[in-house]
Formats: C-alpha cells, sequence, structure tokens
C-alpha cells in the first residue's frame, strides 16, 4: 500500500465540531485532502468500517526514556521518590539506555494510539529524536534543566538541541527549552534560560505546582507563589507549557490566563503521587488550554493516553461532584485538539481537510463497544487503548491491523531490558 496517497473507506469519523458522521478520509502526501462521500475508484483503500477515526492522541507531559525505571519504585512521595530512588538511576543512564528506553516507550505510544509527545528528559535528547525520526511520530523535545551541577552546561545542551534538531525529521521534531521547576531552577536560572530561549524563539515545558510542599517552599524561599515567581523572570514571555498544575490560587490562574500559559494536565500520576487533583474545570472556564499528560511511566506507570482521558473527565467530576463536568467530548478534545496547541504544533490534532493526516483508527468490533449509540463516549467511558487498530502519521502508516510498521518490538524490547537490568542491578 502506498502511504502516502490512500483513502480511508466508510469509517465513522469525529468531525471538529465533536459530531460523528459516516464519511471517508481522503490523504494526500502529508495532509487530509477531502472528507465525505467520492469515488474511490483505483484509489489504495483503507477499510474503515466498522472502525471509529478520531485524530491521533497527544501525550502533553512524559519523560520518555523513564520507561526504564517502570515498577522500580513505587508508592511515595513525590520528592522521596525522586531524590532517593530515581535521581541517582537516571544519574547512571547512557546514551543507550536513552535511546532503547525512549524505543520502547514509541512502540507504546503507538499501540496506544498516540501520535505526539512533548519530551523532558536529561542529556543524550539527540537520541530521542532519533526515535521519532525512526518511529515516524512527532515529538516536542527538551533538554531538563536542573541548576544544580552543571547548570550552564545543561542549558547549552538545550540551545545545541534546538539549533541541531528544531524541525528536523520533516518537521516532526521540534524543540523546547525544559527548565524542571522552581524548586531545582531559582529565579536567577530562569532568566538566564529566558534569555536563551528568547535569541531563539523557543518556547518553555517547566513542571508548575505539583504538589503543595512546591508551593510553601516557594512562599518560604521568595515570599510568593511559583507562579507569580516565575512571572517575573520574563520566562512566560516566551510561550509555555506548564505541565501539573495542581494547586493554583485565583491569582494564578489568572497569571495563566494573562500569560497564555497551556496546562498538561496529568490525572493518572497526580493521584498516583498523591498530588492532588488540577482545578481543571477553573482553567477551562478561564479560556485556558487544557492537553492531558502520562507523565513518566515509573510515575504513571503507563503512557496510556486513553487511559487518562477517561481520568480527566471521571476526576473533574469528582472534584466538583458535578456528572456534567469534562463530558467525554470535551476529554477528547483535551486529548487531542489541545494536546496539539499545547505543543504549538499547527494544522494538528483535528480532522479536517488541510490539517496533517494524524489518524487513529480504533476498531469497534470488541463487546465493551456494544451496542454503539454514541462512538466518542465508547471511547473515553468504554474501549481501551488495544482497540488502537491502525496509526497514521503525515500520512504514513505506523500501525495497520495492530502490526507495526516503523519499528521492530521483540528488538527493542530485548535491547531495552538489557538496559533496565544494567541500570537497576535487577
Amino acid at each position: 500500500m502506498i502511504d502516502n496517497e490512500f483513502v480511508i473507506s466508510g469509517a465513522k469519523v469525529l468531525m471538529p465540531d465533536g459530531t460523528v458522521d459516516t464519511a471517508n478520509i481522503f490523504v494526500s502526501g502529508d495532509k487530509i485532502s477531502k472528507i465525505g462521500g467520492g469515488d474511490i475508484d483505483g484509489c489504495n483503500v483503507i477499510d474503515g468500517r466498522g472502525k471509529f477515526a478520531t485524530p491521533g492522541l497527544i501525550n502533553a507531559h512524559t519523560h520518555a526514556s523513564m520507561t526504564l525505571l517502570r515498577s522500580y519504585s513505587d508508592d511515595k512521595s513525590l520528592m522521596d521518590w525522586l531524590q532517593k530512588d530515581i535521581w541517582p538511576i537516571e544519574d547512571k543512564m547512557t546514551r543507550r539506555d536513552i535511546y532503547w528506553g525512549a524505543a520502547l516507550a514509541a512502540v507504546e505510544m503507538i499501540r496506544g494510539g498516540t501520535t505526539a509527545f512533548a519530551d523532558m528528559y536529561g542529556p543524550c535528547m539527540d537520541e530521542v529524536a532519533k526515535v521519532v525520526d525512526e518511529s515516524g511520530l512527532r515529538g516536542s523535545l527538551c533538554r531538563g534543566l536542573i541548576s544544580f551541577v552543571d547548570g550552564d552546561k545543561k542549558l547549552a545542551d538545550n540551545v545545541a538541541l534546538y539549533k541541531n534538531f528544531h524541525g528536523a525529521a520533516n518537521g516532526r521534531v521540534t524543540v523546547m527549552f525544559g527548565p524542571h521547576a522552581i524548586y531545582t531552577c531559582p529565579p536567577d536560572y530562569l532568566r538566564k534560560v529566558a534569555a536563551e530561549a528568547s535569541k531563539l524563539g523557543a518556547e518553555i515545558h517547566m513542571h508548575m505546582n505539583e504538589t503543595l510542599t512546591e508551593i510553601n517552599d516557594s512562599i518560604k524561599n521568595y515570599g510568593k507563589r511559583p507562579f507569580e515567581v516565575v512571572v517575573e523572570t520574563g520566562l512566560f514571555d516566551c510561550g509555555t507549557l506548564a505541565a501539573h498544575c495542581v494547586h493554583l490560587s485565583d491569582a494564578e490562574i489568572e497569571i495563566i490566563r494573562r500569560k497564555k500559559i497551556r496546562v498538561a494536565h496529568n490525572p493518572g500520576s497526580n493521584m498516583k503521587l498523591a498530588s492532588g487533583i488540577s482545578p481543571v474545570t477553573k482553567l477551562l472556564a478561564a479560556g485556558v488550554t487544557v492537553a492531558l499528560g502520562t507523565d513518566g511511566a515509573s510515575s504513571n506507570n503507563n503512557l496510556d493516553m486513553l487511559e487518562e482521558t477517561r481520568l480527566a473527565a471521571l476526576l473533574a467530576k469528582v472534584d466538583t461532584l458535578n456528572p456534567l463536568a469534562v463530558p467525554a467530548a470535551q476529554a477528547l478534545q483535551m486529548a487531542t485538539d489541545f494536546g496539539a496547541r499545547a505543543l504549538g504544533l499547527k494544522s494538528v490534532g483535528r480532522l479536517e481537510v488541510g490539517c496533517k493526516a494524524d489518524i487513529v483508527l480504533w476498531d469497534m468490533r470488541g463487546v465493551e463497544w456494544q451496542p454503539n449509540f454514541n462512538p466518542a463516549s465508547l471511547l473515553v467511558y468504554s474501549a481501551n487503548s488495544a482497540a488502537a487498530d491502525t496509526v497514521i502519521v503525515d500520512g504514513k502508516i505506523l500501525m495497520q491491523g495492530r502490526e507495526l510498521k516503523t519499528l521492530d518490538e521483540q528488538k527493542i524490547i530485548a535491547e531495552f531490558t538489557a538496559c533496565a537490568n544494567r541500570l537497576t542491578g535487577k
């Protein structure tokens, strides 16, 4: 089958307005050229009957190579987990580890219907860019910046990453700057990051307001809450993707609104680490773009974006005691269209003419899809990620009939396992 000229015939299609229609999706090159009826004779055809076509899911916050530490340390508070278990092992990671950890993450994401991800990790992010190129996924990458040791060198690494890889892989790789958090990057360092990012026109990806400890320490050290501190550094003037945003004051929500900060909501990780519940309904009501992310695979512990979509819808209802909070259609929009906006991706996240052909076909033949009154509701509340049958990015087929087309899954598992065992001694 020719990847860049084909038609998906007879699928149920999620339209940009949230409605679902039976239609053909015509793909030419890397874009959707037509949605609707039309003659398909002579076309390369993907049979969409019994399938639900949606935009690809977008993981707006993760640490891909952290797959290596899945199940290594669980059921601990965030700072104990980071300082005692995770950071010491991450310091031992080699270039090879970063590559194979990201490669396994790519397999998991493709198999779950994810087509793009925002990744923050340590050195050797060029290896993650290589995985993005080879897998066919989209990746918004940044070098995680912690100022305490070699902060200037890490910042120089992020500059080099931007200069060497922003726009690589036919535009599927984009690069941000990744100051980790206010408790690892004090204001003077954030000013340096803002200056370097501004020179290049790069945006920011940063953890913000994840735990109460972070809030209390900020008040103790600076006399202000985190967003009130960071806004004074100029960092938010670069354009920002802020991960977590769990504990927010009304004043901070106003900063987020005013500075057009996009939020990556991570319900699974926040629940597992007992960080709290992000005020998603307040943010949405303020007009903030709220996307969804898994966080790393050792704090979640998976990269299943369909699960995050369900959790986002359910958690908002529990938080507000309102069953109307974040309906299924809105949760799905957060996982697709809002995810694209969060990553700064243009013409991505919607199925419409002229948009990138980033498409997932979900197999609706399973018992959990019966009866099929509302495919969007079924996808969010009933289905699981194994229903992802076909995954397409930029008009290229990455998986069809659950068969991966760009990655050797068994080789990746073998190489990954050797890396994980060496790192952890298990």
